[in-house]
């Protein structure tokens, strides 16, 4: 099964690429980490495509969607991106699934519209983030460079150190998905390398109190959120503490259920694309 590619109106001008995996029945959206692009669910997509209409997105600044040339990629904008593409493609009541970036991005959209949500998948993110899986994804980012690369096999390497425990196929997909190759023939990262650029020089304690806003109002949003609620943790995540996780079930979603997932970290799905499967399955496919 191959997806179709789409390319699809944003906001504020942006063209959002999509990965169209099948057409009938209720949309289910996958939306990818920070770094990420939509092929990162490849091995999950097809497991549900014949019983969901199955999109996948490229948050803008990443994959082939647009690079906002005002950097507006605070979480707001993904929001607003993420309504303009289920608008565009008709999709009034959806199933979201989002990982890490993508998960608070699915979380704040969901508390805005928890009328239009059938389910809801948190992969491996929360309100608050464990400052040692931030800093360590950060200072990958950092490693991984803005500059050129050889070959598609040279970013392959890197991936392989950056995710120790990831298969090897899955991250031959995200090498080749991740990279664009330029006229030069050499090539280079997709992503926006200003992506996290766009706010204003701040110091570390604007930095804690921006953070601290954006926790209160994560908690505030899955506080609305009415719908069935699967909260998927890597049991070796450095990013989504036990505690925090417990949280978001026990206390605070309506209807919230927990799956770890052995042997996998922050990336659960190219850790352990079975468990991962497995897990996911389970609550949208009821089995």
């Amino acid at each position: 099964m191959q997806p179709r590619d789409l390319l699809v109106d944003g906001a504020h001008g942006n063209r959002i690429h999509c990965l169209e995996w099948s057409r009938e029945g209720v949309p289910l959206v996958l939306v990818h980490g920070f770094g990420n692009e939509a092929h990162i669910w490849d091995d999950f997509a097809p497991l549900v495509a014949p019983h969901y209409r199955v999109i996948a997105i490229d948050q803008r600044g990443h994959g082939d969607s647009s690079h906002d040339p005002e950097l507006r990629y605070d979480y707001d904008f993904l929001v607003a991106d993420l309504e303009a593409v289920t608008s565009a493609l008709g999709m009034e009541r959806m199933v979201l699934v989002g990982h890490s970036l993508g998960g608070r991005t699915s979380m704040l959209f969901s508390g805005k519209h928890p009328q239009r949500m059938a389910g809801l998948v948190i992969v491996d993110s929360a309100p608050e983030f464990d400052a040692r899986g931030t800093t360590r994804i950060r200072q990958e980012a950092e490693a991984r460079g803005d500059g050129s690369l050889a070959s598609v096999a040279e970013y392959q390497r890197v991936l392989a150190h950056n995710f120790p425990a990831g298969r090897p196929d899955a991250l031959a997909r995200m090498a080749r998905h991740e990279l664009r190759q330029r006229a030069d023939g050499r090539f280079e990262r997709k992503l926006d390398p200003k992506f996290m650029a766009g706010r204003r020089p701040e110091s570390e304690a604007e930095a804690l109190a921006r953070e601290r806003e954006t926790a209160k109002r994560l908690w505030e949003a899955l506080a609305r959120i009415s719908c069935p609620t699967l909260v998927v943790r890597g049991a070796a995540s450095d990013v989504m503490s036990p505690e925090v996780a417990d949280r978001m079930v026990d206390d605070v979603l309506a209807k919230g259920t927990l799956a770890v997932v052995p042997q996998a970290a922050h990336s659960v799905m190219t850790d352990n694309p079975d468990g991962f499967n497995r897990a996911v399955c389970a609550f949208v496919l009821g089995e």
